[in-house]
């Protein structure tokens, strides 16, 4: 009997003033696999996600973690319940300190009370020293734990993105959104990115979907890949069976990016 999936997405769409962002969208993941999304510019990739999350509140159809309706949550509350998140463009508190950043993220499931904050008391401080350590731990293995003190600002492009997958597994998420990881990155940065998705992934038995326009990366590390256009589900199924989809191709005729995936 097959496991119910961690992720059901069924019917999904949404309307902005009489437009259809994303219409009659369906996805099912389960867990432990890394899925992709992808799809040209404006295809609605990062509009599933916002809907994923509660940044947006779907128009129709339902979306279910562990068989839980989110819709209608608020982001901070579909964070409590098991979906963290990346951005296209980076979102990091540019002020702040490596180890704030990530120690933001675990406040978010802070065991002591607000109480036990503003009266200082002893559970505040057994807490905030709790949270330190494991901030730290999931910074070395980010490779981050060098620059704890420094200004996220501060860091390079590549270290940032990093920074940014570290803080949304600080949450400690069921499943993993990433929007575009390996956006500005070289080749050689990429590389390492796959290698670390693909670590962090078996290290903490995650479940993640990638929006990316990386095609060796998506075909590099998907199991499985949607693909979207125009707001709807055009193509479904293995790297291989996406690489040759007749829609697919067509959808992305006189992309540089999917011209050389084709080639290859």
């Amino acid at each position: 009997m097959q496991q119910s999936p961690l992720l059901k997405v069924h019917n999904v769409g949404i309307n902005f003033g009489g437009l259809k962002a994303v219409s009659d969208f369906n996805m099912e993941i389960h867990q432990g696999e890394l899925i992709g999304l992808i799809g040209p510019n404006g295809a609605g990739k990062t509009t599933c996600f916002n809907l994923l999350t509660g940044v947006y509140i779907p128009t129709e159809g339902d979306i279910l973690l562990e068989g839980i309706r989110l819709n209608g949550l608020a982001p901070y509350q579909v964070t409590q319940r098991g979906i963290s998140r990346t951005f296209q463009n980076i979102r990091l508190f540019n002020e702040l300190s490596v180890l704030d950043n990530v120690k933001v993220a675990y406040h978010s499931l802070a065991k002591h009370s607000i109480l036990s904050s503003i009266f200082r008391l002893p559970t505040h401080f057994s807490g905030e020293k709790e949270m330190e350590e494991k901030s730290i731990e999931f910074l070395k293995i980010f490779q981050l734990d060098t620059f704890l003190y420094e200004k996220a600002k501060n860091l390079p492009y590549g270290m940032q993105r990093r920074l940014e997958i570290a803080r949304a597994l600080a949450a400690g998420p069921k499943l993993l959104l990433l929007d575009e990881p390996a956006a500005g990155m070289n080749p050689q940065e990429t590389q390492e990115l796959m290698e670390l998705i693909a670590f962090i992934r078996e290290k903490f038995n995650l479940t993640i979907l990638l929006i990316e326009h990386d095609m060796k990366l998506v075909m590099g590390i998907c199991e499985r890949i949607y693909v979207l256009d125009h707001g709807q589900l055009i193509a479904k199924g293995s790297p291989n069976e996406i690489r040759n989809h007749p829609k697919v191709i067509e959808a992305y005729l006189g992309e540089e990016v999917v011209e050389s995936h084709v080639e290859g």
